[in-house]
């Protein structure tokens, strides 16, 4: 009978799989300390800039219009109704030139009767002349009579008293002659007040209807003007900008009628962002850019408040004569500078991080097409440079495009 025999195991398999095992692990731990594949990224899709050492001038940009200078709004003194445009927008016109006429019913006849009351006034005085004149010339005729009985009143007394020396009247006669006598002089003394009175009452009286007749006229000639002002007139030599109405259209008391400027005479009026006008000042230098010319200027004024996250600020325009592409209205942009620093080490301003913050920026490692991140003290920022405070170093390649799609990642390369 056959008798099984017992395999002996060969110690090389073990050997082998122990090898294999080893390699595992090993392999594993290589892969753990290798570095993740860096993403590529293409040059010619991003912004890249170099930190530089030098001149940094510091400035602040923004948006804005030209406007006149001098700018004349013509408004209606009274309501009417328009009858006649004579002259339309863009037209040269003089102060007196009539640019508008209109008609208010109510206003000629307000006119009419102003005159007539004045002419009223003036037959009143007249009337009131020719009585007052005529009582003092009666009251000068009494006067004169009373005057004239007095003297004979004297005459008879001296002639009674003679008569009476010589026994030919009575002493009750003579009497009676001084008696009248005395009369006749107190009615003259009472005549003479009556006529000194009755001259100065006659000047009050014409003086205060004079005074009346003024005032009257004073009130036609406000009709009048009013009247006169239904022709409207701009006031000012210039061009008109607008003038939004038409043939018959009713406008009231203090409606804008029209707009005339000065042309020639323009000033910038920018719109600065409120985080960035804490440094303008004025007569800071300026430029402004009308896309075809680039006009000098100087800060002039700063609005006090902010406007929907700006600051209006206006630029008075350095130049004996504006360009040709310089006109109202003009959208224009606006480059104030605000201050100049020497040997600052300084960059392009990257498309993200503000100034005096921290931010990561990719820098090109020299010699290779790999940046790696890199974190950077910005300083005080420019319109186009920002200031490099730490980080950098000069002659530094940095990426100054967005890299958020890339944040999970500290170095790139570049394609």
């Amino acid at each position: 009978m056959d008798i099984p025999r017992e395999k002996k195991r060969s110690p090389k398999k073990y050997i082998l799989g122990g090898v294999a095992a080893a390699g595992v692990v090993v392999t594993t731990v290589g892969l753990s300390q290798l570095k993740p594949a860096a993403p590529s990224v293409d040059r010619a899709a991003i912004w890249m800039g170099q930190v530089v050492r030098g001149e940094l001038v510091r400035q602040v940009r923004g948006p804005g219009t030209l406007v006149p200078e001098q700018m004349r709004f013509v408004s209606a003194l009274s309501s009417g109704r328009v009858e006649e445009k004579l002259h339309f927008p863009g037209d040269t016109i003089l102060a007196g030139t009539v640019i508008l006429r209109m008609s208010n019913p109510d206003i000629e006849l307000l006119y009419l009767t102003a005159e007539q009351n004045l002419t009223r006034a003036q037959a009143n005085l007249i009337s009131l002349k020719s009585n007052l004149t005529n009582g003092r010339l009666a009251q000068e005729g009494a006067v004169v009579t009373t005057k004239t009985q007095y003297l004979a009143a004297q005459r008879a007394i001296a002639q009674n008293e003679r008569l009476e020396a010589e026994n030919l009247i009575s002493e009750t006669d003579l009497q009676a002659s001084r008696e009248l006598a005395f009369e006749l002089e107190t009615r003259l003394a009472i005549e003479e007040n009556r006529l000194e009175v009755m001259t100065q009452s006659m000047q009050e009286q014409l003086d205060v209807e004079e005074l009346q007749i003024e005032r009257l006229r004073q009130m036609r000639n406000f009709q009048q003007n009013r009247l006169a002002q239904m022709d409207i007139t701009a006031g000012v030599a210039g061009v008109i900008r607008d003038l939004p109405l038409e043939e018959g259209q009713w406008v009231n008391a203090g409606q804008q009628l029209a707009t005339v400027v000065k042309p020639g005479r323009l000033r910038a009026d920018l719109r600065i962002p409120e985080t960035q006008v804490q440094d303008v000042v004025v007569g800071q230098f300026a430029f402004i850019d009308t896309r075809t010319d680039t006009i000098p200027g100087r800060v002039q004024h700063i609005d006090p408040a902010a406007v929907n996250g700006t600051v209006r600020v206006e630029v008075r325009l350095e130049v004996d004569r504006l360009p040709a592409s310089a006109r109202p209205d003009l959208s224009i942009d606006g480059t104030i500078e605000i201050a100049r620093l020497s040997d600052v080490l300084h960059m392009g301003r990257p498309a993200f991080g503000s100034a005096r913050q921290k931010v990561g920026i990719f820098r090109l490692v020299p010699g290779t097409s790999e940046a790696t991140r890199v974190t950077v003290q910005l300083g005080v920022s420019s319109v186009n440079e920002v200031e490099v405070q730490s980080g950098l170093v000069e002659g530094d390649s940095v990426v100054l495009s967005d890299m958020a799609r890339w944040d999970a990642f500290d170095r790139v390369r570049l394609r």
